[in-house]
């Protein structure tokens, strides 16, 4: 007996060290500079592998060895943290904003090396900026440079040097992004067209990668500007649904303010909002691109900070599976509970970036895993994350497109999250959430990450009705001519509206849709619906039916089907004429307004008109109501640094086109 005590003791010692070795718990909370909390932050105590992450409200709590213990703070954009615990239990941790932010654009598969391409730009005088708003902040200036608006405001010839090196650098060296060109909705006379149909777009990405280009002091290409998305990037506070159906409808209009002579007319749709606790079981698939290219601050890294957040959102009935691909494709986390959180955050710290992309590989992976695990009448879905630089196996974009027009048969939606710059292939992007029956954001930081996954969590990942599609009807007696503001790429034929084999957009739990009509009233003189001869073989349609003389301007018909349905449902919504002033319009109109205005300035529409960035900036101000998130300041602050922007490539312009004198 006293043998075998002898024998046991050790091992008794050892288990008493290690059930007493973390044995101080510390709680607290970590944010940025604007007190504003930071998700997925990673707390580790110094010399451990002991650690965790803070929740969606940046809050924490982690046991350690000692009173004295030292933290280690740290988040994807923002400076490490060291605290000295010295007996405390309960600590606030405010992080800096990192100072090297251009780190994160100048690494991309061309093999430029990140710190030569920092030390270039650290080169930069620091007189180079001399336009000053607060809060926007440029990209690869010294962490006290901000950009915005005052109108005089204007660089000298040190920031158009530095101009010029960072775009010329993007263009030649970097830049292999690829937009598909968008063909501006015309202008169309109501007799010769009465109908308009199209998809709803609840995509959004086209805003947060408008965003990245004008912070890193650039106008983006016309073709990253897709105007719906931008309106659709924000909240509106439509009335929900009142009855069965899945949305409630919501029409106001106004006078255009870009111009007068026209006529705004807003068509808004609100889903109903499902609470999270009562939302379906999920089964769901992260799809994480770990190519060579993935290997960029604002690529990989950020995924990994993107899908903790997600990953602390799910329930126990939740289940996560991961495939990654590089060269080839590979199943790293089989089905876990969301339960198990430390288990799947830990799969996720394991990857790491390197070799070719085989994207195509990877989407049948993912569709197999989701397939083999599918919830009947719960939430099924792939969550592809990539820059969508495809260079192995299927790669084209007609390949990508009928592999997944097959795998959406299944029931299994598809969430597309785009990242990183230099590369990123907006247009393959857009394709492949249009056809998997699902939705598109760009993620260029950690917030817009917690947007998308945290706050909007439901409209994202579980979808409440499906091929949704408008088909409007204008009043030839009130309308002469119209033009749906974007959806360009969403435009339908009229025959498709009741054609329930044609595929159209998705709505999400909670999700607001905002589409934008410019009507041309009868009787204003335009140069923009042009003259068509008269047939020779038909008469001209003049007649028009008793509805047309009680004050109806249009009528809306819609269509969707349930998430799990093929036959669709109607929907018939008329609209009477009003003559209300901007002025006395709500928020809602005056900010979607807003935003259509600003996205025909970025894209230089010719249907602009009056347009300009000071009576952008105006009107939103006026109309950014409660604005919680602050996305609605955000846009304010944009919108100057664009016109300043633009201000300046037009002086420059002027500059270069003068002659040169002779001496």
């Amino acid at each position: 007996m006293k043998k075998m005590l002898v024998l046991l003791t050790p091992v008794i010692i050892l288990l008493f060290a290690f059930s007493n070795q973390y044995q101080f718990e510390v709680g607290g909370i970590v944010s940025d500079e604007q007190s504003n909390p930071i998700a997925s932050a990673t707390v580790i105590e110094k010399g451990t592998k002991n650690g965790t992450s803070t929740d969606a409200n940046g809050k924490f709590k982690i046991k350690v060895t000692s009173e004295r213990s030292i933290l280690l703070v740290s988040s994807v954009g923002f400076d490490d943290q060291e605290i000295n615990l010295k007996g405390r239990s309960n600590i606030s941790v405010s992080l800096k904003s990192a100072s090297q932010a251009l780190s994160e654009v100048v690494v991309t598969a061309s093999g430029l090396k990140k710190q030569s391409r920092v030390m270039a730009y650290n080169s930069i005088p620091s007189t180079s900026l001399s336009g000053k708003v607060a809060g926007i902040q440029i990209r690869g200036a010294s962490s006290s440079h901000l950009y915005g608006a005052t109108a005089a405001s204007q660089f000298d010839e040190s920031g158009k040097v530095y101009r010029n090196a960072y775009k010329d650098s993007i263009d030649k060296e970097l830049n292999t992004e690829d937009y598909d060109r968008i063909i501006e909705n015309r202008f169309l006379k109501s007799t010769d067209n009465p109908l308009s149909t199209f998809s709803i777009d609840v995509d959004a990405a086209s805003y947060s990668n408008v965003r990245r280009y004008i912070l890193n002091n650039q106008l983006p290409p016309a073709g990253a500007v897709r105007i719906e998305e931008m309106i659709n990037y924000f909240k509106y506070d439509y009335d929900g649904p009142k009855n069965d159906h899945p949305f409630e409808v919501y029409t106001e209009m106004s006078e255009c303010p870009w111009n007068n002579d026209h006529r705004l007319v807003l068509v808004g749709l609100q889903g109903r909002r499902i609470p999270v606790e009562t939302l379906p079981s999920s089964n769901i698939v992260f799809l994480i691109d770990v190519s060579g290219s993935m290997m960029m601050e604002n690529k990989l890294p950020l995924v990994k900070s993107s899908m903790k957040l997600l990953v602390d959102q799910l329930r126990e009935q939740d289940k996560v599976s991961m495939v990654v691909y590089a060269g080839n494709a590979g199943l790293v986390l089989p089905p876990t509970s969301g339960a198990d959180k430390m288990k799947i955050k830990d799969a996720i710290d394991k990857l790491e970036a390197g070799g070719s992309t085989a994207g195509g590989a990877g989407i049948k992976l993912a569709y197999k895993t989701a397939k083999k695990n599918f919830v009947q009448s719960g939430n099924n879905r792939v969550i592809l994350c990539t820059d969508g630089d495809f260079n192995v196996g299927v790669s084209s974009d007609d390949e990508l497109e009928r592999m997944i027009e097959q795998e959406r048969k299944s029931g299994v939606f598809l969430t597309v999250l785009g990242y990183g710059m230099g590369n990123y292939k907006d247009n393959k992007m857009q394709k492949l959430a249009d056809k998997g029956n699902g939705n598109h954001a760009y993620i260029d930081g950690i917030s817009e990450a917690k947007k998308v996954l945290v706050n909007e969590f439901g409209g994202t990942l579980f979808t409440i009705a499906k091929d949704v599609k408008l088909q409007i009807e204008f009043n030839p007696q009130k309308v002469q001519g119209y033009r749906l503001i974007g959806y360009e790429n969403r435009m339908l034929a009229k025959e498709d509206f009741n054609d329930d084999k044609k595929d159209a957009g998705e709505l999400g739990s909670g999700h607001t849709v905002t589409a934008l009509y410019e009507v041309i009233p009868v009787g204003v003189k335009s140069s923009f619906l042009e003259k068509v001869d008269k047939l020779r073989y038909q008469k001209e349609k003049n007649s028009v039916t008793g509805a047309a003389k009680e004050g109806e301007i249009m009528n809306i018909k819609l269509r969707y089907k349930k998430p799990d349905g093929d036959v669709s449902s109607l929907i018939e919504h008329p609209v009477k004429d009003s003559n209300t002033s901007l002025e006395n319009t709500t928020n809602n109109f005056r900010f979607a307004a807003t935003v259509a205005e600003f996205g025909l300035l970025l894209r230089n529409s010719e249907y602009r008109s009056d347009a300009s960035f000071t009576q952008v900036i105006n009107l939103a101000k006026k109309a950014k109501g409660e604005d919680k998130e602050g996305y609605r300041k955000e846009f304010i602050k944009l919108a100057s640094a664009a016109g300043i922007i633009t201000n300046n490539e037009e002086s420059e312009e002027e500059t270069d086109s003068r002659p040169v004198s002779k001496n």
